[in-house]
């Protein structure tokens, strides 16, 4: 039975969080109330820089295989070891599929996408081989809504979708799962400049049955409880956390 003083099972857990932003460092801030030691990697020094005392933290570009490498190592060797990673890496560029460019489908397939196949590689290295890993990626509801100017969006979160279905299926005999979140219409620094523009939030919040937009504190909880002990039997999930939105 696990202790009541550590029910998650994560005090002195070593975890890797990619992407210091707004659900990636409020993450940060329940790993470590939770007793975790967090390196978080960012390609940005100024969001680094912003995060609470106790933040181990290390610049990379998570877009090329060597930083997605380096992030690994840095965990390991400043954490000395890695037991779970997040992934909280993501943009948007809302635009009509006809208007879309190369460039802007290739940069947003290759941040969304291609940076969690790097880095959860890297890291399943690591994990497969000690026998033990919590992997977390964050998806979207766009990943099986069809919402209007989100084409590349919506492709690579359906494609985290899979490729966590396809890890977990890999790696489970290893001790390692891997699953996601997917949130829904969730007010962070992503989405703010959308929702400030006249009459946008108050039309995505009525389509959502709780009748309100979620914050990246809506999100903590489900990731710490993927990360954490009591989720041990659970691999290749996407949990829906969006306030009822994919209901209707």
């Amino acid at each position: 039975m696990a202790s009541v003083n550590d029910w998650l099972g994560l005090n002195g857990a070593r975890v890797l969080v990619a992407g210091a932003g707004g659900i990636g460092s409020a993450c940060i801030e329940e790993f470590m109330a939770a007793g975790a030691n967090v390196l978080a990697v960012d390609r940005d020094q100024a969001r680094l820089a912003a995060l609470g005392e106790g933040v181990v933290t290390e610049q990379v570009d998570l877009t090329s295989t060597a930083g997605c490498e380096d992030a690994v190592a840095a965990a390991r060797e400043r954490l000395g070891g890695l037991d779970v990673l997040v992934h909280s890496v993501g943009i948007n560029h809302r635009t009509p599929i006809l208007d879309t460019e190369d460039e802007d489908w290739s940069r947003i397939l290759e941040i969304n996408l291609t940076s969690a196949f790097k880095l959860g590689r890297a890291a399943g290295r690591v994990m497969v081989q000690a026998g033990f890993g919590r992997q977390i990626y964050c998806s979207s509801v766009s990943s099986i809504l069809a919402h209007p100017d989100h084409g590349p969006y919506a492709a690579s979160k359906g494609g985290i979708n899979q490729l966590v279905r396809v890890m977990a299926r890999e790696w489970a005999s290893s001790g390692v799962t891997v699953n996601a979140i997917a949130p829904g219409y969730v007010d962070t620094e992503l989405t703010k400049a959308h929702l400030d523009q006249p009459g946008v939030r108050r039309h995505y919040t009525s389509m959502v049955p709780a009748r309100r937009l979620g914050t990246v504190h809506d999100l903590t909880g489900p990731v710490v409880y993927l990360a954490s002990r009591q989720a041990a039997f659970v691999t290749g999930h996407v949990l829906y956390v969006d306030g009822g939105r994919t209901l209707v």
